[in-house]
């Protein structure tokens, strides 16, 4: 086994116990049995099929198109390549993010990861299985790859697992940084730079109306800068009191998944 995969597995195995032993991992308030199934198969599918497959294709398009360029890309300054996928990766997500929750049919698709009325690491993958197969990033990081930045890749990928996870668990660690007089000033740089709990707890709240919660915002997924920059950004630190879809019918785990293919008959 790679070693980016045994860190990236050790971080999340990492957060699910710490939240086994202070938050109650597998009993969040307001979950329901379709929950855990709709967490399971999105995040394996996503982890074994999904992306493994769009960075190969992305990879082989880019071979396709520039056959000989490969590898053109991986004497670029460690930085260089960074900020390349900063911009490529992350600010697309940023970008893909926003539309989906701005195009209805395309909300359909990252809904399921919405409809959990909890955070928790339990969450991070939890999406329509077609989801992550239209993300412009996965497939632009297949041609990085292809590129000769597979390296930084991995590194880039760990650190931004490190603090996606960080944003979604409950464990809520800015929350004590907050209240410190020493690092609260350094929690106003953090807190524009990268995604944190309260930010990132604010897009999944429930009701637009209780002065926390922002779906309409807060998409950063690595960066919270990108909200910062294009003016989506709430800070608040605070934490919505309820989390979920507003003003939307439930629908079943298999809708959630597999839309459109399966679509409940309400809806």
């Amino acid at each position: 086994m790679k070693p980016e995969v045994i860190v990236a597995s050790s971080i999340f195995i990492a957060f699910c116990i710490a939240e086994l032993a202070r938050t109650n991992l597998l009993n969040k308030p307001g979950q329901r049995r379709k929950d855990a199934v709709v967490e399971v198969i999105g995040t394996l599918v996503l982890l074994v099929v999904t992306q493994p497959l769009v960075l190969l294709a992305g990879g082989l398009l880019a071979a396709a198109l520039l056959p000989e360029h490969q590898g053109a890309l991986g004497s670029l300054p460690v930085p260089a390549q960074v900020g390349l996928l900063l911009v490529f990766d992350d600010m697309t997500q940023y970008w893909w993010h926003r539309i989906t929750h701005n195009v209805k049919w395309l909300y359909e698709l990252h809904r399921p990861h919405h409809d959990a009325e909890y955070m928790s690491i339990r969450i991070v993958y939890r999406n329509n299985i077609f989801y992550y197969f239209l993300m412009p990033g996965l497939w632009l990081s297949g041609a990085f790859i292809y590129l000769g930045m597979g390296k930084v890749y991995a590194f880039y990928l760990m650190t931004k697992l490190l603090v996606i996870c960080g944003a979604h668990s409950d464990l809520r660690w800015d929350r004590a940084l907050y209240k410190n007089r020493f690092f609260s000033p350094i929690m106003w740089v953090l807190e524009r730079t990268i995604s944190t709990p309260a930010t990132h707890s604010a897009h999944h709240g429930r009701h637009m109306d209780d002065g926390v919660t922002h779906y309409k915002g807060n998409y950063g997924n690595l960066l919270f800068f990108w909200d910062v920059l294009f003016g989506t950004a709430r800070i608040t630190r605070r934490y919505p009191e309820s989390y979920g879809v507003e003003n939307l019918a439930p629908v079943s785990a298999a809708r959630q998944l597999l839309w459109p293919l399966v679509r409940d008959k309400k809806s």
